[in-house]
């Protein structure tokens, strides 16, 4: 779930036309149709939108400069992730400073579900599996 203002400071560190973002802002504050009945929008993106994706994109890339800048190697695809460590303690570290970082300054919930620290053989990512 986006948050609008956090998302909102970052683009307007690029924008520098307030009007676009102004723009954004609007959109993401658009609300929605729920059984005819209006329900405003106050985080999260429209669902299917033409903008959404690419919106998810901008706020992750923080996430991206944030594993580039602690040298971590990962691969991202939309909002699935895998970041490589070179042993297990390091990676039950590196995920608890990530998802600190995630939750504390993008202002993202992360999945603890989905979210495991494992040997990457046999991990399956996005239908895909890694075998020696």
């Amino acid at each position: 779930t986006v948050c609008h203002s956090r998302l909102i400071e970052i683009l307007s560190r690029t924008i520098k036309d307030g009007r676009v973002v102004s723009l954004i802002h609007k959109y993401l504050r658009s609300g929605i149709l729920n059984h005819g009945m209006f329900e405003a929008s106050h985080e999260g993106t429209p669902q299917g939108g033409p903008l959404s994706p690419l919106l998810s994109n901008i706020m992750l890339n923080e996430l991206d400069k944030e594993l580039t800048r602690r040298g971590h190697l990962f691969v991202r695809y939309a909002d699935d992730s895998m970041i490589f460590c070179r042993s297990k303690s390091a990676a039950k570290q590196t995920k608890e400073s990530i998802t600190r970082f995630i939750e504390g300054k993008l202002h993202l919930r992360v999945n603890k579900e989905k979210t495991t620290v494992s040997y990457v053989k046999g991990v399956k990512y996005l239908g895909y599996s890694f075998y020696n």
